[in-house]
C-alpha cells in the first residue's frame, strides 16, 4: 500500500502541515532533498519539467526552480536557504513568482524522522505571512503537486534504495 501525503491546514492559521512517511532511509529521503541531480528527479507536479536555476548548498544561499509545461509556460519558485542540519533538518523560505506582487513569502521547516526498518517520515511546516496567503496557496492546487512529486520520490528512492544494495 502506497503511503499517503497529509496536508493540514486549520481553519484561521497562518500556518500549514504537511506529512509523508517513505520506504526508504531518512538518509536517502535527505540526499534526495539536497542533491541537485536527484531533487529535479521528482520535484514539482507532473507533465512539467524543472530547471533548478540556482541551488543551495548551505545556509544564507539563495535558490530558484522554475517549472515549464508542455506550452512552454513557465513559473518559478524562489528562497534562501536558512540552515541546513544532515540528516534531519532545511529551513528555507519560500517564494511562488506567479503573483501580482512580490513579497508572499512563507518559512518552511522540513524535519526528517527516522523510523523503524529502513524507513523514515517528513514533517513539513510551512508559516505563511497572512492567512490570506496561507489560503491562496492551500487553493492554488499546492496539494496535487506536493502528491504528485511525493510519488516521483517514491519512484526514485527505490531506485536509489536498488543501487546502494548492488554497491
Amino acid at each position: 500500500m502506497a503511503n499517503k501525503t497529509t496536508v493540514t491546514a486549520e481553519p484561521g492559521k497562518q500556518e500549514l502541515f504537511i506529512t509523508r512517511e517513505f520506504e526508504a532511509p531518512r538518509e536517502l529521503v535527505y540526499r534526495a532533498h539536497t542533491e541537485p541531480e536527484l531533487y529535479a528527479q521528482w520535484l514539482g507536479p507532473c507533465g512539467m519539467t524543472m530547471k533548478i536555476d540556482k541551488f543551495a548548498h548551505e545556509a544564507g544561499q539563495p535558490w530558484r526552480d522554475i517549472f515549464t509545461d508542455a506550452n512552454g509556460n513557465s513559473v518559478g519558485f524562489n528562497g534562501v536557504c536558512h540552515y541546513l542540519e544532515a540528516p534531519s533538518m532545511i529551513i528555507r523560505t519560500f517564494e511562488f513568482e506567479g503573483l501580482p506582487e512580490r513579497g508572499h513569502v512563507s518559512l518552511e521547516t522540513a524535519r526528517f524522522e527516522d523510523l523503524a526498518v529502513g524507513r523514515s517520515r517528513v514533517n513539513i511546516q510551512c508559516v505563511f505571512k497572512s492567512v490570506a496567503d496561507r489560503d491562496g496557496m492551500v487553493d492554488s492546487g499546492m496539494e496535487n503537486g506536493v502528491n504528485a512529486g511525493h510519488a516521483q520520490l517514491d519512484e526514485l528512492l527505490e531506485k536509489m534504495k536498488g543501487q546502494a544494495a548492488h554497491n
